[in-house]
């Protein structure tokens, strides 16, 4: 009678045996260890969009220069948009406290310069929830020239 056991001392079954534990352990590996080059997850994209709140994890990403191109880009965005808001915010407001006739319209703009800069905030979220580009127009450019030429 054959003996029906595999031999494992013979090259052909070490080889068949090395390959599916390699294959076995390589995609066991893969669930541990993270791929570099794997999407950025929306939540860390989410993050720095959230108004006024993003600016410092936005900063400190831009700041060490390490981080994948979408949050660098994301990181811009999100400062220039912060910035704009505040820098609007500051001269509305000390526009409306130096003047007594434009007072209360100077006022209703910072609300509406506010209101908006939440709004558009939280219409990129929708849009990178949604799978969508989080870039403005002419702002996402804008913040690329000039954030990028001194942050990044």
């Amino acid at each position: 009678m054959e003996n029906l056991q595999p031999n494992h001392n013979s090259p052909a079954s070490e080889s068949t045996d090395t390959e599916s534990s390699g294959t076995a352990s390589s995609s066991y590996s893969q669930f541990l260890i993270p791929d570099q080059d794997s999407a950025t997850p929306k939540t860390q994209l989410v993050v720095y969009l959230i108004p006024i709140i993003g600016f410092f994890p936005s900063l400190w990403t831009l700041y060490r220069r390490q981080g994948s191109r979408e949050q660098l880009a994301a990181s811009r965005l999100s400062i220039t948009l912060a910035f704009t808001w505040f820098l609007g915010y500051l001269l509305l407001a000390t526009g409306a406290e130096t003047t007594e006739f434009f007072a209360l319209r100077l006022l209703i703009l910072n609300s509406f310069l506010t209101s908006g800069y939440f709004l558009v905030s939280v219409w990129l979220i929708f849009r990178l929830i949604q799978g969508k580009s989080h870039r403005l127009p002419g702002f996402s450019r804008f913040a690329e020239r000039v954030i990028g030429k001194y942050l990044s």
